[in-house]
């Protein structure tokens, strides 16, 4: 399989010094590539400002900083053909109406006026439409009986594949996320969770003419 993986997070310019930024290490992103590298795939990482970069040269590495690099580079990569897409990037959701110039003085006081963004994820399946998607879903205190309504929007605006709900509230918590809004996978651990997303989707793409899920791995969730 050909794989793209976004991961890290995307920064917004205040000034020319100072950022607003979403809270991402990466490591999903890195375990999950690490799966689809042991299993043969050919991997690219589009990679933000993670905590540990990723130095493995079997993997193309393509670095970004800025929400406006990384819709760039996504408009170039969504032009080959990959089998799947797996966007964990932390993507900011707001800029600035207007970015300042220059570096503005700390004993300035400020109000920032922020918009929405573009949601990238929502514009993959225009341009690459067979590829296979997955989204990531981040909420802080999420419960398993919220997993599904909160995916949905995902699924209906995205037109996702699979879904991946994150919540990190007294400890880590991953869902994976069917169509039919069934939860194929639940566990406390990341690495678990990375291992059976890609053998989620492996087992897919495997029989591309049949997309329905009837396959589970369970994980103890504490």
């Amino acid at each position: 399989m050909r794989v793209l993986i976004t991961c890290g997070p995307t920064w917004i310019p205040i000034d020319d010094v100072r950022v607003l930024s979403n809270h991402s290490s990466g490591e999903m992103g890195h375990l999950i590539a690490q799966h689809f590298v042991a299993g043969g795939s050919q991997v690219t990482v589009l990679e933000g400002q993670v905590t540990h970069a990723w130095t493995d040269r079997s993997v193309k590495v393509i670095k970004y900083k800025f929400f406006d690099e990384l819709e760039k580079i996504l408009k170039i990569e969504l032009k080959k053909r990959y089998d799947c897409i797996v966007h964990a990037a932390a993507v900011s959701d707001f800029k600035l109406m207007k970015a300042l110039k220059g570096k503005v003085d700390s004993t300035t006081q400020l109000s920032l006026k922020l918009i929405p963004v573009p949601k990238l994820i929502n514009s993959i399946k225009a341009m690459a439409p067979k590829v296979f998607l997955v989204g990531f879903k981040l909420e802080p205190d999420l419960k398993a009986n919220r997993v599904a309504q909160e995916t949905k929007g995902l699924f209906d605006a995205a037109h996702c594949d699979l879904v991946v709900a994150n919540s990190f509230k007294g400890g880590y918590r991953g869902f994976i996320v069917s169509p039919q809004q069934k939860i194929l996978t639940q566990t406390n651990i990341k690495r678990q969770l990375a291992g059976d997303l890609v053998k989620h989707i492996s087992q897919v793409l495997s029989q591309p003419a049949n997309r329905n899920f009837s396959y589970e791995i369970h994980r103890p969730c504490s």
